[in-house]
This record gives C-alpha cells, sequence and structure tokens, in this order.
C-alpha cells in the first residue's frame, strides 16, 4: 500500500495547478520583475550559458511561496554558483503539461536562448492519463532530436517518472523504460526518479498532499544535482 501511494503521489503531482511558462532563475522572472539572489558569482556568463528545465508543475514549482527562489531549479542554480559554475538556469516548468506540450515548446525555448543543457522533465501527466508508452517515448525522442540540430548541441538530461499501478503491470513496465531507454539511445545522463524520497511522504508535500513543499523541492534538488555536477564539470573540460 505504501509502495502504491508513492507512484499515485508521485503522478498526480503534476496534474493540476497553474504556473509560468519560463522563468529565469537568479536573473529576472518572465514579467522583468526582479529575483533576489544570493551567491551569485560576478562572472556568470548568463547571456551564453543556459540550463533550462522543460518540466511540469514539480519543475514550475506549483504552490510554493515563491517559486522563483524555492523551486528546485532555483536551488540547483544556487549550487551551480557555489561550485564557481558559469550557467544561468532557466525554469520553463509548465503546470499540466505533457509530453505533447513540451514537444510544442521545445523549439521557442531553443529559439530564445543558448542552450547548453537540457533538462526534460516530462510524461508524468502521460502516464497519468494512461497515454501509449509508445507515444510518449516518441514525443521525448523528438525533443532531443530538434536539440541536437542546434549549434553547438546542448548536453542532454532526462529526467525519469513512474506510472500508475492500477494501469497495469505491463503498463507500469513499459512506462518505467521510456527513461533509461531514451537516454541510453541518445546519450543523456538520467535522473531515475524525480521524487525518490519525496512522494507519500506527508511532511515534503503541501496540504493537497501531492505537491512538494519547499523542504520537498529541497530533496528534489539533491536528487538531480548529482547528474547536473557530473554534466556541468564535464562540459567545463571539453
Amino acid at each position: 500500500m505504501i509502495a502504491r501511494y508513492v507512484w499515485v503521489a508521485a503522478l498526480v503531482a503534476v496534474g493540476c495547478g497553474g504556473g509560468p511558462a519560463v522563468r529565469r532563475t537568479g536573473g529576472q522572472t518572465a514579467d522583468s520583475s526582479p529575483i533576489p539572489s544570493t551567491a551569485r558569482p560576478p562572472d556568470r556568463q548568463s547571456a551564453s550559458a543556459a540550463i533550462v528545465f522543460l518540466g511540469t508543475s514539480l519543475t514550475a514549482g506549483y504552490g510554493l511561496a515563491d517559486p522563483a527562489t524555492q523551486a528546485y531549479p532555483a536551488l540547483l542554480q544556487a549550487k551551480l554558483d557555489s561550485a564557481g559554475r558559469a550557467f544561468r538556469v532557466v525554469n520553463a516548468g509548465l503546470s499540466g503539461e505533457s509530453s505533447a506540450g513540451a514537444l510544442s515548446r521545445i523549439d521557442f525555448l531553443l529559439r530564445r536562448d543558448t542552450v547548453a543543457v537540457l533538462i526534460v522533465e516530462t510524461g508524468a501527466n502521460d502516464g497519468l492519463r494512461g497515454q501509449d508508452p509508445d507515444s510518449v517515448r516518441a514525443r521525448i525522442q523528438a525533443i532531443f532530436d530538434r536539440a541536437k540540430q542546434t549549434i553547438p548541441p546542448p548536453r542532454l538530461v532526462l529526467v525519469g517518472m513512474e506510472a500508475l499501478p492500477n494501469l497495469g503491470q505491463d503498463y507500469v513496465r513499459r512506462f518505467h523504460a521510456i527513461f533509461p531507454e531514451v537516454a541510453r539511445a541518445n546519450r543523456a545522463a538520467l535522473v531515475p526518479f524525480l521524487l525518490a524520497g519525496v512522494a507519500g511522504v506527508d511532511s515534503l508535500n503541501q496540504d493537497d498532499g501531492i505537491h512538494p513543499t519547499a523542504a520537498g523541492h529541497r530533496l528534489l534538488a539533491q536528487n538531480v544535482w548529482p547528474v547536473l555536477e557530473e554534466v556541468t564539470r564535464t562540459r567545463l573540460h571539453q
């Protein structure tokens, strides 16, 4: 029962709410409102080294008092700054978005920034709605294909998600396989499960029981950081 609740919480977390489609962390929001920032190195190459998070409400920071500073992409900006990595995080999370929506936005995001790293967190709403895993896989592949056409192409990171258990074991297995298989096929780094250690934990989720609190987002950042740290460290030596 606990495991079942964890997967349900993980999928439902991205299926509701609303939020801004694009937010620059440590810089300005889409409406040009200033965002407080700490530990920002003076030599950050903000005009040329973007890390774009293409995601759902989990990335957007739905329900947080200040998503611009509390959502996990903002926390990762602080970690990058502390590590002396000259990258600018762009939070392109959008609540309720499916892989089809993410695919429809990728060209715009690639045009508006020179993207050094593209982190894709999508598919959870597709799983919630029982969408065909092969179609989800094809859309994620199409996102990566678009990214690889840019010059220079960004480093790719894929964030894994799980399907609802009540959709049947075959569906759960096929859905789970999307993420490691697409990552391998594209030589992308993989975050196995964004909500590891958070989904189903009451103290780490908001009153609705499904959206992570600020403390929950701190754990999401910890889940992503080892992969992002390696990706950005490797890029520095290329």
